[in-house]
Formats: C-alpha cells, sequence, structure tokens
C-alpha cells in the first residue's frame, strides 16, 4: 500500500510533501495535497470506502496536512460555488459583501477556533477563487468527451450479479473525469493528487467479483482510455516533464487462476507505471521469475518508490539545509535508494 505505508509514517504520501512545502501553494492557494474519490466528479457515486485503507490519513503530522477531498462527504462540494451571477453590479457588490463576511466569521467568531482544518482549507480554496479548478463544467467540452469513460463501462453492460456491481458502475462513470479533475488542479497548484474508485481490482470470480476476462472488460477498458486521455492531454499542453503519474495497487495477484477463472492476492510481486516527471520512460524495469511469482531481478520496494516520488518534487539538497524538516521525511528524501534506473 504504497500510498499510505508504514514508510510513509502511516500517512497519505502527499502529507509529506506538505509537510516540506506547506499545505497550500503560496500563489494560488490551491491545496499542496488533495485526494479525489467518485464523489468528487459524480454527487451520486457511493460513499467513501475507508474499510481497507484510509487514503485521508495524515499519520502523527498535522490534521491540516491531511489531502483536501472535495465532494467525499458533506456538501463542500456545494458550498465551493458561490450562488451569485457576475454579471451585474449588484451582484458582485452582494458577492464582495459575502466575501467580507465569510472572512469576519473566519477570523473572528468565537467558534472559529473550534473549525477543522478541512473547512479552514475550504474557506481558503473559496477565497483564493479555485472554486473553477474543482468545476469540469469549466473545462472545454471536447476535452471532457475526450476523457469521458462513462461510455466504455456503461452500466447497462456490467452484470449485477456480483456484489461490487455499484464499485464496477463508479469506477466506469468517474476515472476518466477523475483524471482530468487532477490535470486541472496540478496545473493551479496542487503537488500531489491520489485518486482511488473503491477496490475493484479484486478478480477472484467469487460473489463480489467477476473473474479475469470480464473484469478487465470493466476495468482494463477504461483505465486504458483515462490513462492515455491523460498523459496525450499533459504532453500536448507541456507538462509532460512536471507531472509524474503513478499507477499502482496495494498487491499482485496469483500466477495461477483459480478454478473459478479467477486470480487471488498475491504480495510478493506487483505490477507499476511511471510516465513523466522528466524521467527517463521507455522502458520496462524489472524482470519477474519465468511464472510471474517473485522478482528475478533486484526487488523494488515501497521505500524506492517513495524515495523516487519524492526526489521529483523537492530537492533533497535544499531539504537538508531546513531546520525544521521532520528526521524522517529527510531520511526518504535524501537517504532512501530511488528506483536507480529513473533517478
Amino acid at each position: 500500500k504504497p500510498i499510505v505505508h508504514k514508510s510513509t509514517n502511516d500517512a497519505n504520501l502527499g502529507t509529506l510533501y506538505s509537510r516540506i512545502a506547506g499545505a497550500h501553494h503560496p500563489i494560488t492557494g490551491m491545496p499542496r495535497n488533495v485526494a479525489l474519490f467518485p464523489q468528487a466528479v459524480a454527487p451520486e457515486a457511493q460513499p467513501t470506502t475507508m474499510n481497507f485503507g484510509k487514503f485521508g490519513s495524515s499519520g502523527n503530522y498535522s490534521a491540516a496536512l491531511a489531502p483536501f477531498a472535495p465532494g467525499a462527504g458533506g456538501n463542500l462540494q456545494d458550498d465551493m460555488q458561490l450562488s451569485i451571477p457576475l454579471r451585474r453590479l449588484n451582484d458582485r457588490r452582494k458577492l464582495l459583501t459575502e466575501l467580507d463576511q465569510l472572512r469576519w466569521q473566519r477570523d473572528r467568531s468565537d467558534s472559529a477556533s473550534r473549525q477543522t482544518p478541512f473547512r479552514q482549507q475550504a474557506f481558503e480554496t473559496i477565497l483564493g477563487g479555485l472554486a473553477d479548478a474543482f468545476d469540469l463544467k469549466q473545462e472545454d467540452p471536447r476535452t471532457l468527451a475526450r476523457y469521458d469513460t462513462s461510455p466504455i463501462a456503461h452500466p447497462e453492460n456490467i452484470s449485477k450479479k456480483w456484489k461490487n456491481y455499484q464499485n464496477y458502475v463508479d469506477n466506469g462513470q468517474t476515472l476518466g473525469k477523475l483524471l482530468l479533475l487532477s490535470r486541472r488542479l496540478c496545473e493551479r497548484g496542487a503537488g500531489f493528487v491520489t485518486i482511488t474508485t473503491n477496490f475493484v481490482w479484486d478478480m477472484h470470480a467469487d460473489v463480489n467479483n467477476a473473474g479475469v476476462a470480464e473484469g478487465m472488460r470493466y476495468m482494463g477498458r477504461p483505465f486504458d482510455h483515462a490513462v492515455s486521455a491523460f498523459l496525450e492531454d499533459v504532453h500536448e499542453r507541456g507538462l509532460s516533464d512536471k507531472i509524474l503519474l503513478v499507477c499502482c495497487g496495494e498487491m499482485g495477484r496469483t500466477p495461477r487462476i483459480n478454478k473459478n477463472g479467477g486470480r487471488d492476492h498475491w504480495g510478493n510481486l506487483a505490477p507499476l507505471i511511471l510516465a513523466g516527471g522528466g524521467l527517463p520512460m521507455g522502458q520496462v524495469i524489472g524482470e519477474s521469475s519465468r511464472d510471474g511469482s517473485v522478482p528475478k531481478s533486484k526487488p523494488i520496494t515501497i521505500e524506492n518508490l517513495v524515495a523516487t516520488i519524492l526526489k521529483t518534487l523537492v530537492d533533497p539538497g535544499i531539504l537538508r539545509l531546513e531546520p525544521d524538516v521532520p528526521r524522517e521525511i529527510l531520511q526518504a528524501a535524501s537517504e532512501w535508494e530511488s528506483i536507480r534506473e529513473l533517478i
């Protein structure tokens, strides 16, 4: 589980970055650390599942450094949109009045000290004029259609016999839009964005999950479409060297297909995809045994991945000069070995 793991002090990996760089971008006010779940782009989607890992965890660090999660419960997504038209002068005056009142309430109210760090993040996001970055209606419709995965995994084409039917639906309906939203946020100053769609890569062929062949129709096709659209879009915008896409899961799957046509959990080997970030691309790194069960070459560990990601975000040499950086973060960024073929 490379996003929240003992190697990251049981905190979302983006929390480590926020601890170094600050909770918000100093110019745009964008939260540095963002977590996107299906409800961020589809309010009708299921609530976020935290039964198998708390992607919003800040570990032992301040809760203010936890990922900002738009739409993941409450009315935050709606509250980010001020319902005042800006075309008329009177409405503009009302908008300024509302903002002034909002600032006053934040700074002077007796309850201000009791407000959660997440609500404070929401205020900073609103007052910084960032609501549009979270609103896909502001995106070019052609770009939105390019990313959209909903036609690829239409609910009518997914078997309802699986208990994870709604998970398959949520993933297919939202994955492309979540990647598009992540690009918009990165352009406005987000430094680390986590995307997850409720654990539907289990292909055990049991009562919950489809088998491999069927499951890949539900999961593989949207993944291929969304990731391809993201990489092409980022390249066309000249951002390939500035944005690193990391695709990973919590574990691999058994080399042998089970009797029902599915695969089960396998912790000895797992796939990992990295693209962009100014790293040397076009490589196949590492080699497995013939049956795909264990590494044949030197294993790449979660620590190697964490170090590689941090070194694309911060300069370890400069980091060593910062007196208030926690020792464990400094160690991860400057002492742990990166994936040597990349850095």
